[in-house]
């Protein structure tokens, strides 16, 4: 059985388009409270223990089951950005990304009662084009609230895609799972056919 640490739609989504079968159940995990606990971490490690946080609290859970977490972290150099709190947040955050390149990354790992078997981290690099505060605007007007549930407050599979000049890595690390190397994971422990 293959459970998704995650209520997340786009996980969800990229799970179901692969052709897997699984289930998902929310994670009890207080991600600001491990963040604020550990200012130490480097935005590579953040991402990596909150997906182990995610996959672990659920899979002790859920005897036997295989679950998978995920996390993504968006870093403009050692900043972190999280998911912008409100439309002047994320105009905010849009403006302090605009004309610069940023990372991306996307950490995944699975469980199984309540032991971390394998993890992985990807990162991809963004470059924002410099738009306007107009056209800016027009993106926050056109969004509506859907800007506070990603980081960075876009998603590149949709409108947000015309903030960028250039982009550099795997798409479904941009979307939040590093898919390719996850259903390898699978494929070797036999969980999935190969």
């Amino acid at each position: 059985m293959i459970v998704l640490a995650s209520t997340s739609p786009t996980r969800q989504s990229i799970l179901r388009g692969a052709g897997l079968e699984f289930s998902s159940a929310a994670p009890e995990v207080d991600e600001r409270a491990l963040v604020a606990a550990n200012p130490q971490w480097r935005p590579p490690e953040t991402a990596l223990q909150l997906a182990i946080a995610k996959a672990t609290e659920v899979s002790q859970r859920l005897a036997g089951a295989w679950v998978i977490g995920a996390d993504q972290v968006l870093a403009l150099g050692s900043k972190v950005f999280g998911k912008p709190r409100d439309r002047s947040h994320c105009g905010d955050q849009l403006r302090e990304l605009r004309g610069r390149t940023h990372a991306l990354i996307s950490a995944v790992a699975i469980a199984r009662d309540g032991v971390v078997v394998w993890t992985h981290v990807e990162e991809a690099l963004l470059t924002m084009r410099h738009f306007s505060d107009e056209f800016l605007e027009a993106y926050l007007d056109a969004i509506g609230d859907d800007c506070t549930t990603s980081v960075g407050g876009y998603k590149i599979e949709g409108r947000g895609v015309q903030l960028f000049s250039a982009v550099a890595g795997d798409h479904f690390t941009i979307l939040g799972l590093p898919l390719v190397a996850m259903l390898e994971r699978l494929r070797e422990a036999g969980v999935i056919a190969s």
